[in-house]
């Protein structure tokens, strides 16, 4: 199979169970249902993991909203901006396979943190991937695309 080194990760969150606080990690756990230790572990594995690009921040940033980086519900934040993959595309990440799922759609919390937010980050706030083969991801890790 042929790759691509497209970007590497720059920082990886998971979301704490009742809670709306995302976690900074130095690296994350993955198999087939998802995050190990994420509220939305095993919940829906189109949806497993949710790939946001430094571009969305920039973005952000141009407009004078200040958000820090886990903001949007992220778990993997990265230099690469994936927005123009297609469903079925696969990225390779350490010995991790993410298969892309869906785009993401936009959450009522965004406009509480300011209501120009869904609308600048309408097709900008990330893309959803699945798990095709599990493994760990770290801080730094190459992304190829495959």
């Amino acid at each position: 199979m042929k790759k691509q080194m497209v970007g590497t990760v720059i920082t990886l969150f998971v979301s704490v169970d009742g809670s709306s606080v995302h976690l900074e990690k130095e690296h994350v756990v993955l198999d087939e249902k998802g995050i190990k230790g994420d509220k939305y572990y095993d919940t829906n594995i189109q949806r497993s993991v949710l790939i946001t690009s430094l571009a969305s921040y920039t973005l952000v940033n141009d407009h004078n909203i200040e958000m820090p980086y886990g903001s949007l519900g992220e778990n993997l934040l990265i230099d690469f901006n994936p927005y123009h993959l297609t469903a079925g595309d696969k990225l390779q990440i350490g010995g991790v396979i993410l298969q892309i799922s869906q785009n993401c759609t936009m959450c009522d919390h965004l406009s509480k943190i300011d209501e120009q937010l869904p609308i600048l980050l309408k097709d900008d706030r990330g893309i959803f991937a699945k798990v095709i083969q599990g493994g760990e991801i770290k801080k730094e890790d190459e992304i190829f695309l495959l």
